[in-house]
């Protein structure tokens, strides 16, 4: 028997961290990683796991050298962490392993601070190193073969994990994306086949999720609709559960912007209660777009704008990532994409410099052109050199473009232009159950308004700038006197906590508090 530690490192903060908001949520993490809970259900009876996210509490090194065997995780953001962590573990003499996706680009990235990596997927391959390590012979490196096959992949341990500290839980439907952008490493990752989970997997996974106490839920997939046809077979039978349980959770998601084509996919998404959709809109400029091979957002059926407007009135609120310093990108891109942010009345919107990730075809090409900066810790945020503009020129105006986003007016111009004047609603689904059940009705209104009461008191409280405070307190009185029910203003008070974090990662960058803060 081993007795076995996994460790998913602290992030650095970010834009989805969500680190400056969490306090008033009463969270350390935004959510859990879906790794460290699906390896200790790998791992099979007979051996001992503990599972530690450094996100919800400190390392205890001292404890954590007794085991037999330490595993890290991690992604491109988290690498600097994760050689402090090895480095010390390997200071005390303890054997470790490390797998995820940073590890999967960049094999010698950790050196023999890691006793044994695992590139890609590992539902094979973690269980025959168990088995190998307790034989006494076991390899340095492991690489999984074929494609996890998803039906068989067993229910993740998240009993093991405190999920009372998450803002949101998290499932995983489907791995894969059918699509070939250029940056994207997902495809060397998981391919470009999408493969789902059964019905049955899937709902076990979400009676999981509500037995852990969590209602907002994030479906990690990186496209959920990869594979329409199957998902609406899954987000059907997600639907009779909510019915069947009076629709306790709310689902968040990624989707491509073929979302907008399928008015059945997205009805059945608003059914299975799915209220926002992050997307990977990239950019207004088409030469960029189809540069990168992101032709899905190229495809006849409307421009970009309208395609965004569709998913708006279906009412899925969409999220969205841009990035810029393509090729095709002059000093024009950022008020193009200040223009596009605005019309599109996006609220949520993540910023990244264009940054080539080991293995995929964009770091093969900038390579090959000697346009990249292969520095550890790039000193413009991003290793790729642009083709139209300075270095300078790239990181200020992308730092320029985040802190015009999250000005409080131009935000909340943004929200109340989606919001009052077309009458988004999300939720649609749930609200008519409701108006169905007058009883849950009752109880769903009463528990919102506590809700409300609670998140307003914190935001009030906690939020150190007396002009942001005044802000929130009046924008939030004029929507309140517009006779909205508590769950809408809830809504609305989420949106002003998150405002908070972004405009707070925003100006501390123009204010060079900090240094540039990008997607990767």
């Amino acid at each position: 028997m081993a007795r076995i530690v996994l460790i998913n490192p602290r992030f650095e903060i970010s834009y989805w961290g969500l680190e400056h908001a969490l306090p008033l949520f009463g969270k350390r993490c935004n959510l859990p990683t879906a790794c460290l809970p699906l390896l200790a259900a790998l791992t099979g009876e007979g051996h001992e796991v503990t599972l530690i996210d450094e996100n919800v509490e400190a390392l205890d090194y001292k404890k954590i050298a007794e085991a037999d065997i330490v595993g890290l995780t991690g992604m491109i953001v988290q690498r600097h962490r994760m050689t402090e962590i090895l480095t010390e573990l390997k200071r005390r003499g303890v054997f470790t392993v490390v797998g995820g996706p940073w590890v999967t680009v960049q094999e010698d990235y950790f050196g023999d601070l890691a006793d044994v990596i695992f590139v890609g997927e590992a539902e094979e391959t973690w269980p025959k190193f168990l088995a190998e390590w307790q034989a006494g012979s076991y390899a340095k490196r492991y690489e999984q073969v074929q494609q996890t096959d998803m039906t068989k992949v067993p229910r993740p341990r998240y009993d093991l994990l405190k999920m009372r500290h998450y803002a949101f839980g998290s499932l995983q439907f489907s791995r894969g994306c059918p699509f070939q952008c250029e940056f994207c490493d997902i495809i060397i990752t998981f391919g470009r086949r999408p493969r789902l989970k059964t019905t049955e997997q899937v709902i076990a996974e979400i009676d999981d999720m509500r037995a852990q106490g969590m209602d907002m839920v994030f479906i990690v997939d990186d496209n959920l609709i990869g594979n329409k046809k199957a998902v609406k077979v899954l987000l059907a039978a997600v639907k009779e559960w909510q019915e069947r349980n009076g629709y306790p959770l709310i689902f968040f998601t990624e989707a491509s912007i073929d979302l907008a084509d399928d008015a059945e996919l997205m009805q059945a998404m608003l059914d299975a209660n799915i209220q926002a959709v992050f997307i990977g809109i990239e950019s207004p400029n088409e030469a960029s777009l189809r540069e990168t091979k992101k032709l899905q957002n190229v495809r006849t059926g409307g421009t970009l704008l309208e395609k965004v407007h569709r998913i708006q009135d279906a009412g899925i609120d969409p999220w969205c990532g841009m990035i810029v310093g393509f090729d095709n990108d002059g000093p024009d891109i950022f008020d193009l994409q200040r223009r596009f942010l605005k019309d599109s009345r996006i609220l949520h919107v993540m910023i990244g410099l264009l940054y080539a990730i080991p293995k995929t075809p964009l770091h093969k090409r900038l390579a090959a052109e000697g346009r990249l900066d292969f520095d550890d810790a790039p000193a413009y945020g991003t290793n790729v050199i642009p083709a139209q503009m300075t270095r300078e020129q790239l990181r200020d105006g992308y730092v320029n473009l985040m802190e015009s986003l999250y000005e409080p007016d131009t935000y909340f111009k943004r929200l109340e232009s989606l919001f009052v004047p077309r009458k988004f609603r999300v939720g649609r689904s749930r609200t008519a159950y409701l108006k169905r059940h007058p009883w849950r009705r009752v109880k769903a209104w009463a528990f919102e308004w506590a809700r409300c009461l609670v998140l307003f008191t914190r935001l009030m409280r906690e939020v150190p700038s007396a002009k942001l405070r005044r802000e929130y307190r009046r924008r939030l009185t004029s929507y309140a006197l517009r006779h909205r029910g508590p769950d809408e203003l809830f809504i609305y008070i989420v949106k002003c906590v998150m405002h908070y974090h972004h405009h707070t990662l925003a100006t501390r960058m123009a204010q060079h508090e900090t240094g540039v803060v990008s997607t990767f």
